[in-house]
């Protein structure tokens, strides 16, 4: 959609999966979407997704560098069971003043940065505003007397300070805004309903780096995180003017403090030590439901109770070589306290790697971690909703453990990797079957979750080409990955909701002259794994005067939703100026306008006497939602 995604480049590597159409959400080697720390300058954000996942919260305009751990995970990382993706801020210019815009269909955005005061202090500022609403309109399938107005934008800020007091010492201050709004508003000739979905994440970041000598570096950090969700759904009804409607909202507010240190005693060893707190403050939820007359109509409120935590962590590593041996050696350990209890971790963890020829080397992973924030995820046939908890007194934290063996070298100009891997993990949580966070009473939240454990495993190909006109690269996964819970599917193993048996992707890049470039991407993967009912049957109450049909049948996640596939492509056009380079980029979103399953619907359908055609009964038909039709896309971008 003429713009640079980093999520959404990072769904087409080997052992990255995403979850359904249009989310940005990564899936990293069977575990679930709250397993990976993802850190914006050291801070962790807890929504990496804009609306329908089109963009991700991180503007590459105002990004460094960044790093993804899918195993053999450093010993300075902890608090997650599958992945780090570790993202760090530019800095300001301190020599001279650069900038980028660009206008789209979808989006604009706007990034500066330079000096304020020259070598001393520097500041880089960026902003992004999408009105994808506006271009999807027409492309909604409208029903007969009903309009569909949809609400999809989002705006962020990204911005960043240096201070360079001298060459010892320098002070950084980062941080970040952004807010999301998702929905829609129809209206027939009887009612109009509202469904509505907003949130957002504030993050910043204060960070002291001192050279103590030429051998000891320490970075003192203050961080800051505050993620807020609110749902929506509303109906007023014309004929009766009644209103009913339910607001629930929930969020996640971090602050903390920590101090990283790098020793460098000699060149075959790179020492890492330090260690860090935070303090968590939880809340599972507000559920406010409303009813009656419009102007005049009853509301209650439920609130959860919010929950404080205090998480703590120490580690050492060492990055050590000895010829062709290079090994990452290290141990984290993790506190949390919550409530009355107070968790403890100690989590050893080792790489290594061996140059077993000039082209070609072979490395080996086993690393064990520690997680005690959860991400309660219904699978219902419907649109999930997203609570963040801890671990608590009953809730006990995930574990896991695992191990990689892999291959990869040079073959000409391509690089090429192959590794295999196995994860197990214990404690993970799911809603008891039939079970959401807003069922019953939600102070008893608890009383919903059930823990058990999960197991994935599988083997990555990935192939690149990162020099000549033409690059890109072809990555494919082979894996499983299950779960087993004693209080759901009868204790059986079942699968991850995001197991995918096959998962390929082919990115490519063509520059046809120095200024025309040539951009696509095709993916596949197998279908969702999903639980649907397979009989029903009528259960009488009060003396025969209620009559309820009730759905079950079939093993949890027994079925399969269609495969996933879909093309996408640009063509860039680039010219420099005397003081300017301008980029024109076209592109479409989902090429051939395949209808990829976004989530399931159940739907009534009368069935009639072919003869006489009387009513006979009703049964219900599942059908497959996609939402992201083909989209086209063109932006005109400034480098100055």
């Amino acid at each position: 959609l003429g713009e640079e995604d980093l999520m959404k480049s990072l769904q087409l590597l080997p052992g990255v999966k995403s979850g359904s159409e249009g989310t940005s959400g990564i899936f990293v080697r069977g575990g679930s979407q709250d397993q990976n720390l993802i850190l914006l300058d050291g801070v962790p954000v807890y929504n990496p997704a804009h609306a329908l996942g089109i963009f991700s919260v991180f503007n590459t305009d105002a990004i460094k560098s960044v790093s993804l751990t899918k195993g053999g995970h450093p010993a300075r990382y902890g608090g997650r069971l599958s992945s780090i993706l570790d993202i760090r801020m530019k800095e300001g210019n301190l020599e001279e003043w650069h900038g980028n815009a660009s206008i789209g269909l979808i989006s604009s955005r706007l990034s500066v940065s330079g000096p304020v005061l020259k070598d001393k202090l520097s500041i880089l500022v960026s902003g992004r505003r999408t009105y994808a609403d506006l271009i999807l309109k027409p492309f909604l399938e409208q029903e007969e007397n009903q309009n569909i107005d949809p609400s999809l934008f989002f705006h962020d800020f990204n911005g960043k300070i240096q201070w360079k007091i001298n060459n010892k010492h320098r002070i950084y201050l980062s941080g970040y805004l952004g807010k999301d709004k998702f929905g829609a508003v129809f209206t027939d000739t009887f009612s109009v309903q509202n469904s509505l979905i907003d949130w957002g994440n504030k993050i910043s970041a204060l960070r002291w780096n001192y050279e103590i000598s030429n051998k000891l570096f320490a970075n003192t950090t203050l961080t800051y995180s505050d993620y807020k969700i609110r749902t929506e759904n509303s109906q007023e009804t014309f004929q009766d003017s009644t209103r009913t409607s339910s607001d629930y909202s929930s969020g996640i507010q971090d602050v903390g403090a920590k101090i990283d240190f790098d020793y460098i005693p000699t060149t075959n060893h790179y020492i890492k030590f330090g260690f860090g707190v935070v303090g968590h403050e939880y809340n599972p939820g507000i559920n406010q439901n409303t009813t009656g007359p419009i102007g005049d109509a009853n509301s209650n409120n439920i609130k959860v109770a919010d929950i404080e935590a205090i998480e703590t962590d120490i580690y050492i590593e060492d990055d050590i070589t000895l010829g062709k041996f290079k090994t990452n050696l290290g141990v984290h350990g993790s506190s949390f306290a919550v409530e009355n209890r107070f968790y403890t971790s100690v989590q050893p963890r080792l790489s290594l790697r061996y140059l077993a020829h000039d082209k070609i080397s072979v490395k080996a992973s086993y690393s064990t971690m520690t997680q005690y924030i959860n991400l309660l995820t219904s699978e219902a046939l419907s649109l999930p909703s997203n609570v963040w908890v801890p671990s608590t007194n009953r809730i006990l934290p995930q574990t896991s453990w695992q191990t990689a063996l892999g291959i990869g070298g040079l073959l000409y100009e391509l690089q090429w990797e192959i590794e295999a891997y196995y994860k197990k993990m214990d404690h993970v949580l799911s809603y008891q079957e039939g079970a959401t966070f807003l069922d019953r009473n939600p102070q008893d939240w608890e009383d919903q979750i059930t823990q058990g454990n999960g197991e994935s495993y599988g083997t990555e190909i990935f192939i690149h080409k990162k020099k000549g006109r033409l690059t890109g690269w072809i990555g494919y996964t082979l894996s499983w990955s299950n779960r087993q819970f004693n209080d759901i599917n009868n204790g059986d193993a079942f699968p991850f909701r995001y197991d995918r048996r096959h998962d390929f992707s082919t990115v490519l890049a063509f520059n046809l002259t120095n200024n025309i470039k040539i951009s696509s991407n095709w993916i596949y993967h197998t279908g969702n794994a999903v639980t649907l009912p397979q009989f029903q049957y009528p259960s009488i109450f009060l003396g025969g005067e209620t009559i309820r049909l009730i759905e079950n049948g079939g093993a949890k996640n027994s079925f399969r939703m269609s495969p996933s596939h879909r093309l996408d492509w640009s063509i860039s056009f680039a010219k420099k100026r005397k003081r300017f380079e301008r980029l024109w980029i076209i592109g479409f979103y989902n090429t051939y306008y395949r209808k990829n399953p976004f989530y399931l619907s159940l739907e009534n359908e009368n069935l009639f006497d072919p003869i006489t055609g009387e009513s006979v009964g009703i049964i219900n038909k599942v059908k497959e939602q996609s939402l992201l039709p083909i989209i086209p896309s063109i932006s005109y971008q400034v480098k100055f």
